[in-house]
């Protein structure tokens, strides 16, 4: 019985996995945006029990974390429309030293574009000032020109991403023109009209392009929020398989303040699962509070109070679920980095990782690691899985119902495969 050990297979087969990450492993992390300017501001990131971190990034690998994601706007100094918004600061050199610090620590990279100067969401995808006067066809090649040029700099800088984002919950389109005009909703995209979803087709077959061009081993991810209503968010994928967009990965977001309980999530994974068998799913958005309401559609704090074990208990219920979906293949918290601990930053936010009243870790945070697979691969023996079987199988045991499309080596009747 001979064990195919992944690390033993690395001397002598060219592994194709996409990412840093090995096969079988599960992306666990979150999103540190506003890390750097936290820090700068002197907020004091503690453990759990009280001890100073020197370093937030190992102190993330250390519980377990493997990902990190970073926004970026187009050039947020543009943007009008509303209040200046100091948290939606990620530009281009902002990001650049978050982003090899991430790699430098060796996490994986989520590069999230927003391709607006400011927050991007199923409300909110207005085109970028300097991009306004653009018509489709220009805006092809603009996304297509700036998308490459960020990615060229960024591996340049020795942070290439390994994870890429083309947009920012898009479920309704993107770049719709001016913020807060007429023209805006006449660009969006609906699942019961074919109005616009060529262009923003072409939008994105531009984006993804680069990205390829660029950064041929990361992963695409589309990014959609629609999970309480279904039927919208397998619309949206059902046209992108359709139109033969080239993603690898769904990525949604879940936040129960504002889609409901856990069974919400799990009931439209289970739907992506029937329609599309070999994606796999991240949810790149999440978060609880540990303190404080957050006003939104729903309120589980009968269930899950809004104390550090409240926010702990839903985020281990959260991944329990998770661990029983094989095409799940990770989990990112929104924001966890959030901590005004001895600073003069303000404290509304009440659902990150640390507590700002304390600067002290939460205890949710140390939840992430049970993600199973999170921690590394476990090895199998081809003999474990009888050839009558007909899944494929990943080094850590993941079955998958149809040919995986991620590259990597798997298992399949009782054989070694390599997927390309």
């Amino acid at each position: 019985m001979k064990t195919y050990r992944l690390l033993a297979l690395v001397a002598t087969i060219v592994i194709l996995s996409a990412t840093a990450i090995t096969a079988g492993e599960r992306y666990v992390g979150g999103d540190i945006s506003l890390l750097p300017k936290y820090v700068n501001a002197g907020a004091r990131y503690l453990t759990h029990t009280g001890t100073a971190i020197d370093d937030p990034l190992r102190f993330f690998a250390d519980e377990g974390m493997n990902c990190m994601r970073v926004r970026l706007f187009v050039n947020p100094a543009d943007y009008y429309g509303k209040e200046p918004d100091a948290n939606a600061c990620q530009d281009l050199e902002y990001i650049k030293p978050l982003c090899k610090q991430i790699k430098d620590a060796g996490h994986a990279l989520m590069l999230d574009f927003h391709y607006s100067d400011y927050w991007a969401d199923p409300s909110h995808q207005w085109t970028p000032k300097a991009w306004e006067s653009l018509t489709d066809e220009q805006l092809y090649d603009k996304i297509y020109e700036y998308t490459h040029d960020v990615l060229t700099q960024l591996v340049e800088y020795g942070a290439a991403p390994d994870l890429i984002q083309p947009g920012n919950e898009i479920s309704y389109g993107m770049l719709w023109g001016p913020a807060d005009t007429p023209e805006n909703r006449q660009l969006r995209v609906y699942s019961n009209s074919d109005a616009n979803w060529d262009r923003f087709f072409n939008l994105l077959r531009r984006a993804i392009s680069a990205c390829r061009e660029v950064c041929p081993k990361a992963r695409i991810l589309l990014h959609n929020e629609r999970i309480a209503r279904q039927s919208v968010m397998l619309d949206f994928f059902t046209r992108m398989q359709k139109a033969g967009i080239d993603y690898d990965e769904i990525a949604l977001s879940y936040y129960p303040y504002y889609h409901g309980g856990i069974a919400t999530l799990e009931n439209a994974i289970k739907a992506l699962e029937s329609a599309f068998p070999t994606k796999p799913i991240q949810i790149v958005e999440f978060g609880y509070p540990y303190a404080w309401e957050i006003k939104g559609n729903y309120d589980l704090s009968a269930t899950y109070p809004y104390t550090d074990e409240g926010q702990r208990r839903l985020t281990a219920d959260l991944i329990t679920m998770l661990n029983r979906h094989d095409s799940v293949t990770g989990l990112s918290w929104w924001w966890m980095e959030y901590n005004a601990y001895w600073t003069s930053l303000t404290g509304w936010y009440n659902a990150p990782l640390f507590d700002s009243r304390t600067g002290r870790a939460t205890s949710a945070l140390s939840e992430l690691k049970n993600l199973k697979g999170s921690d590394g691969v476990t090895a199998i023996t081809a003999d474990d899985k009888t050839t009558a079987d007909p899944h494929y199988y990943d080094l850590s045991g993941r079955a998958f119902h149809a040919r995986p499309s991620a590259p990597g080596i798997y298992l399949h009747h009782g054989a070694k495969v390599i997927v390309n």
